[in-house]
């Protein structure tokens, strides 16, 4: 007996062994909020492992959500969206069974308050709406845990505190915004983690390879796509957020390991009016900071608060919601970047970071539970107060539209809708957006620009007018104009004239955003096509035309295939890109040049090449990427910068280098890379690589350099403390200027305005080129449209400058972008030329 009872003792102790990390891991979270349900598996019982053992990937995570949500009455889960890699975004609705079960009328009662119709009083007694947003950026982690650990807490919990959370709240929880960049940085993390750990900030665990996991499947920035929704991650969030509009959402966050965490309120704003209220940024912030402080001084987490950060761009998930009438949050928490890193105080742990993330997400539920009847009020304010008067000088409506490019108009268009912005067809190729509306805002944010500030320190971009961003002409209206019919979808919005078939020649208009697309698709099918160098007009089918510069001519007689052959294809692509394509058949024109003449040259299908990997920039990559990829479907080969040396470029014509560092080409590629150009091909770069060019002798030209300074003459003294924001004022972090634009240059087909915006966040200057002939683009004398510069940059250089130069090399040129035309895959105006130059590069002499 005695044997027995010894040997269950010893069996119990090795049990009880076994289970006391994962006992002891999960109180470390989570205990304060003891007893739990012990039906419902916490993260650690589900997975196999304690939470911040390792990193968790995004379908176990979904997986775990389900699970809490099949055996639990008090959650359910829905999909809202899929990333590019086809991983589900999925949201977990936690509350009580009650509450579910009669969701559809809460939200009814919740959506009263948005709605400015109404004026409902019972702010106290509908369950408050909060959503929990976790991990944007892929290599910033530990949210996603704290995500895990957050759902259990708040689905099985049984301590008074969470049992009330859930009676008077109605929570949403996004457990991983950016899934394919999170699956990117958790292969890495748990590839590399050491057992026992290792804590070395050089070990490879730490030291994540290009384009590291911050950025999603085409390696955008989804932090920044809120309000230029590109992406499909943030296309069906902001589906859902328009369907919900949560009272208060949270954004959380890493930043470097030797930081600490921090909470809101951030820097003030940099506006010198913002439009958003006040009382979002001091009285509710202040209003909520108590609740963080105190939950991390019960912790012992050190943290800090107004020193950073700043809530101006509109389009980050900490500042997208305060322009719905919520409450938006920021975390910052300092990184283990990995499981275990080296500190200036000593190691700080993966688990640690999870904890501070899941503390300060605890107390957002607690702090808007208390507060929910300030919340509702002030939602229910908000949009009222879109109605009432504003600024003398406001325009009380805006009106665009570009009668030459249909498919760049329905684009704007799209995005106007995609924020609930509400817009009316005047009938005549232009629309009407009207101020006076619950989404008034984001039509601010649309058109407004701006010229004073009241700072000149920007965490990121300091100018976003979207109509800029489209090249959308458009005037501020003094009055609101009677009104037409809404629009409130974009289908069937671009309608083409049915193409006729002709023996002669097909005519396709080069204005149109899609025509590249639609040149491409030609191209594969195996048809050969010219552009005009000079306008003109000719009796089609469809009448009388004017031709711009850049039209495509299609002779059919000088085909391969047959007549019926080429009508096909040309039908299939105009129904799949909706371009206006003209027969004609003469070659005879009214006015300028014949279909015959020598001023219509062959156009070469691009097979293109980029440069990436270590040293550039994987946003502006991402970009050219996505623009070949989802628009023009074009395929790009991308070589890592590390195998440049093993590339046969003779089996390209066209090669592109973004932004970035290219030291690492030799003395010998760039002989290489010279020789290729001057056999005819055709070298794109933008930013820095601009510079680089220009440096290492591959293009000519020169960078606008400062007048040169008396080297005698003493700087005024100036406080230490200044010294930071002084000289980040001399960085450009993003704003919109003008440039003067050849419109007879390849590079500028399909314009037709010689005022083009452009974005510029770089200090890349490029002097006009000494030929007379090859300066594209031109700041004009005047350039500022939006957003924060410096006298020193404006004056000193940018009006010295060009944006857009050719440097012909051999039979050969170099495409110099100083400024970058495809900027977070928004910036359709500036697109076309640098699609020009893929397309066209080999036309430039």
């Amino acid at each position: 007996m005695k044997h027995k009872i010894l040997l269950l003792t010893v069996v119990f102790y090795a049990f009880a062994k076994a289970l006391s990390p994962q006992l002891h891991a999960q109180d470390y979270f989570t205990g304060k909020y003891a007893p739990f349900d012990s039906a419902i598996p916490s993260p650690a019982e589900f997975l196999g492992y304690d939470i911040g053992e390792q990193h968790t990937r995004h379908d176990q995570i979904v997986a775990y959500l389900q699970e809490l949500a099949e055996v639990s009455n008090q959650a359910t889960i829905a999909q809202y969206g899929k990333s590019h890699e086809s991983r589900k975004l999925v949201m977990l609705t936690i509350s009580t069974a009650e509450n579910l079960a009669n969701l559809t009328a809460i939200k009814k009662q919740h959506l009263a308050f948005v709605d400015t119709k109404q004026n409902v009083t019972n702010y106290n007694e509908v369950p408050v709406f909060i959503q929990l947003g976790y991990n944007v950026h892929g290599n910033e982690p530990s949210s996603s845990e704290a995500a895990l650990l957050t759902a259990y807490t708040l689905v099985a919990s049984k301590h008074p505190d969470i049992i009330n959370y859930r009676k008077n709240s109605v929570i949403f929880l996004d457990p991983t915004i950016n899934p394919d960049g999170r699956d990117r940085h958790t292969q890495w993390a748990n590839s590399y983690k050491g057992s026992p750990l290792v804590s070395d900030n050089i070990d490879a665990e730490h030291t994540e390879m290009w384009p590291r996991g911050r950025t999603n499947h085409y390696w955008f920035d989804l932090n920044r796509d809120w309000l230029l929704a590109i992406n499909p991650e943030s296309r069906g969030k902001l589906d859902w957020y328009h369907d919900w509009y949560p009272n208060v959402v949270t954004d959380f966050h890493e930043m470097g390991t030797n930081s600490t965490h921090f909470f809101e309120p951030m820097l003030p704003i940099g506006s010198k009016d913002p439009i958003m209220p006040k009382e979002n940024y001091e009285e509710l912030n202040n209003l909520f900071a108590p609740y963080f402080s105190s939950a991390l001084d019960e912790i012992g987490s050190f943290y800090f608060t107004k020193e950073a950060f700043d809530g101006t761009y509109p389009g980050y998930g900490s500042s997208y919601p305060d322009l719905q009438g919520a409450l938006a949050l920021l975390f910052e928490q300092a990184s283990s970047r990995g499981h275990l890193q080296d500190t200036d105080f000593g190691t700080i742990s993966f688990p640690f970071t999870i904890r501070n993330q899941f503390t300060s997400g605890m107390a957002t539920v607690k702090a808007a539970v208390e507060n929910k009847a300030r919340l509702r009020e002030y939602q229910q304010e908000f949009f009222k107060s879109a109605f009432k008067k504003g600024k003398t000088d406001q325009a009380a409506a805006y009106e665009f539209g570009d009668p030459y490019d249909a498919n760049r108009t329905k684009a704007f268009i799209d995005k106007l809708l995609k924020h609930r912005i509400k817009l009316y067809d005047k009938g005549d190729g232009r629309y009407v957006v009207p101020t006076n509306q619950a989404q008034k805002r984001m039509v601010q944010s649309f058109f407004e620009t701006y010229s004073t500030y009241r700072d000149s320190v920007y965490y990121d971009a300091s100018a976003w007018s979207v109509g800029n961003f489209y090249n959308m002409r458009y005037k501020g209206l003094n009055s609101t104009p009677s009104l037409g019919k809404e629009i409130t979808t974009t289908d069937n919005l671009v309608r083409v004239t049915p193409l006729t078939k002709t023996s002669y020649a097909y005519l396709v208009d080069y204005d149109d955003y899609n025509t590249p697309a639609l040149l491409n698709y030609l191209q594969k099918e195996g048809l050969v096509l010219a552009t005009a160098f000079k306008p003109f007009t000719v009796n089609t089918t469809s009448g009388i035309r004017d031709f711009n510069y850049g039209t495509l001519m299609l002779p059919v007689s000088r085909q391969d295939e047959t007549e019926d052959e080429v009508y096909d294809i040309l039908a299939a692509a105009q129904q799949k890109y909706q371009v206006p394509i003209y027969a004609a058949n003469t070659g005879f024109s009214i006015k300028g040049i014949d279909l015959g003449s020598r001023n219509f040259q062959k156009i070469d299908a691009p097979k293109a090449l980029m440069v990436i990997g270590n040293g550039t920039s994987s946003y502006e990559a991402g970009e050219v990427w996505h623009l070949l990829d989802t628009r023009v479907h074009m395929p790009i080969t991308k070589v890592m910068m590390s195998n440049f040396n093993r590339v046969d470029l003779s089996k390209f014509n066209t090669l592109v280098m973004v932004s970035g560092n290219y030291n690492a080409i030799s003395d010998r590629q760039q002989k290489n890379l010279k020789a290729w150009i001057a056999q005819g091909n055709t070298l794109i770069t933008s930013g820095t690589a601009s510079s680089w060019a220009i440096k290492s002798k591959i293009a000519t030209g020169k960078l606008t350099k400062d007048k040169k300074e008396d080297s005698t003459k003493t700087e005024e003294r100036k406080p230490y403390v200044n010294k930071g924001p002084n000289r980040g004022k001399e960085r450009l972090g993003g704003a919109i200027f003008e440039v003067d634009l050849d419109l007879t240059h390849p590079l500028a087909f399909g314009y037709r305005y010689n005022t083009l915006p452009v974005y510029k966040n770089n200090n890349v200057w490029l002097q006009p080129s000494k030929s007379e002939y090859n300066t594209v683009a031109q700041y004009t004398d005047t350039p500022h449209i939006d957003g924060f510069i410096s006298d020193k940059n404006l004056n000193d250089y940018m009006k010295k400058s060009a944006s857009l130069i050719v440097s012909p090399q051999g039979r050969g040129r170099v495409v110099l972008f100083a400024d970058n035309p495809n900027f977070r895959g928004s910036w359709y105006g500036t697109n076309k030329l640098f699609l020009n130059a893929i397309f066209f590069g080999s036309l430039i002499n």
